[in-house]
């Protein structure tokens, strides 16, 4: 009988979807510098004014359709061949998806999507279209982006802690992992697990992960590259 493929959990963050040119967030059509967080990514600021609130999301909208995944998105894809392997994910963007990988967790929503106003259930697929405050949901309510903003609950945890628990590895890429609650899945790991940490700058909660300092699209390929039980690849090889 096969035995049970382990389980990789991979948790990314800003710092991934930077090397596809998405370190834009807080740059998106330069709103972001011109209003506060509460004039743009709360639902009191939707309520408000719809119109500034579109056209901030359409413009990240824009630039993620743009970008394609890099070597590091395609590695961690790469990891299906031989685990089981669940992607949670801080960014809003799809390029893990894109990149191949079947089983992604957004925490803080997608931007190819959109939902009721009313209904946080009733969600669907709009791609690299932009919203105006005249587009509807089914139910007759405003259509907004499908995005937890500051000051909303974040459906997906439940999910997510309970698929780091059971977790054999752990990848932490791009992310600090210093804003809650996102921060609040590693205490749920497994005393156990294999815990690695890539990123540019190291937290201090190093003392239990290994640390591998740098770009995602240099490093994760090499860590995959020793999961799967290979020689030393180029990341090129990714691309």
């Amino acid at each position: 009988m096969q035995s049970k493929k382990e389980k990789i959990v991979v948790i990314s963050g800003a710092g991934i979807s930077a090397e596809s040119g998405l370190a834009i967030f807080r740059d998106a059509d330069g709103l972001w510098q011109k209003y506060a967080v509460e004039e743009l990514a709360t639902p009191e600021a939707f309520a408000a004014n719809p119109e500034l609130v579109h056209r901030f999301y359409n413009a990240l909208r824009k630039q993620a359709a743009a970008a394609c995944p890099n070597a590091a998105h395609l590695a961690i894809a790469s990891l299906e061949q031989h685990y089981q392997v669940v992607v949670i994910t801080q960014n809003v963007d799809d390029l893990h998806e894109r990149a191949g990988s079947t089983k992604v967790i957004h925490l803080h929503g997608k931007l190819c999507e959109a939902r009721s106003s009313r209904n946080p259930e009733l969600v669907e697929y709009i791609g690299d279209v932009e919203l105006t405050e005249h587009d509807t949901a089914a139910d007759g309510s405003a259509l907004r982006p499908n995005i937890v903003w500051f000051g909303e609950e974040v459906p997906a945890m439940i999910t997510a802690i309970e698929e780091v628990e059971s977790a054999d590895k752990i990848l932490v890429v791009g992310s600090s992992l210093q804003v809650y609650p996102a921060a609040s899945l590693l205490s749920y790991a497994h005393h156990k697990a294999e815990k690695v940490l890539i990123n540019l700058e190291s937290p201090d909660f190093i003392s239990e992960y290994r640390f591998l300092q740098g770009k995602a699209a240099t490093e994760v390929p090499k860590l995959v590259a020793s999961w799967l039980g290979m020689a030393a690849i180029n990341p090129t090889k990714f691309v």
